[in-house]
């Protein structure tokens, strides 16, 4: 085979991948549509996944096995500040009631490394390991505004500003004027950006080098993500939450 046949047959299992887990399941012929290829080639790959268990069949519908769960669970422990960042997040949860989550960028995305609810805490479809637009998430705005100008400008240039609800901000001179004001006053919110009724605040969090290890958020309810606690209490929490998590990571 062909290198660049090679190239193509593992761009395709990739595809594959990605469509069970964005369906939570699927049968050969609904992903055969999706990817663009021959049922017969979805099903070759699909048997090859499931022999080393990265597939469990049910009935007619493929879908991820947990082979990914270790997979996953051993790209998060490598994290070196994956015990801290857990430790983190569940006494801002306890101390909030609300949910919490703790976001890092790769490849100009975001992606939660770890997220709890508090006894408060509403629904909310983020799940650990699931990536988003940064533009979309206070957490995400948070990191963009913290990051080199040329690197948030080449995330921009390549991911783009999709909407995801009407409160996102798609507009690249008005996410600007937005990461400015985040800059300026240290947290970023986002008013339904991700989730229409949900409002977030988020503070960056940097690394023991000054760089940004991520962006630490928690996200409520417009009822209750109002007034002085949301204005001031809650952003102050944050950062002195953030600050003495700096530190302790500063003597590890």
């Amino acid at each position: 085979m062909a290198e660049s046949d090679t190239i193509k047959s593992d761009e395709t299992l990739l595809e594959i991948i990605e469509v069970l887990y964005d369906r939570g399941g699927a049968t050969v012929t609904d992903v055969a549509d999706v990817v663009d290829v021959s049922k017969s080639t979805v099903h070759r790959h699909l048997a090859t996944l499931q022999k080393h268990d990265y597939v469990a069949k049910e009935g007619h519908e493929y879908a991820l096995g947990f082979r990914f769960l270790d997979l996953g669970g051993h790209v998060r422990h490598r994290n070196p500040i994956h015990k801290q960042v857990k430790s983190l997040v569940r006494n801002i949860a306890e101390e909030t009631g609300e949910f919490v989550g703790f976001l890092v960028e790769e490849h100009g995305l975001g992606t939660y490394i770890y997220s709890e609810w508090g006894s408060e805490g509403v629904g909310n479809d983020v799940r650990i390991g699931r990536r988003i637009h940064l533009h979309q998430s206070a957490a995400g705005k948070a990191i963009l505004a913290n990051l080199p100008e040329e690197r948030t400008a080449a995330i921009i240039d390549e991911h783009g500003l999709p909407e995801r609800t009407p409160k996102t901000i798609t507009d690249r001179e008005e996410l600007e004027r937005n990461l400015e004001t985040i800059r300026e006053r240290g947290y970023a919110y986002a008013h339904g950006e991700h989730t229409e009724g949900l409002w977030a605040v988020a503070v960056p969090v940097h690394d023991v080098n000054g760089g940004i290890a991520g962006g630490l958020l928690v996200v409520g309810p417009t009822y209750r993500m109002r007034g002085e606690q949301f204005e001031d209490e809650l952003p102050e929490y944050l950062l002195g939450a953030a600050k003495e998590f700096e530190l302790n990571m500063s003597h590890l």
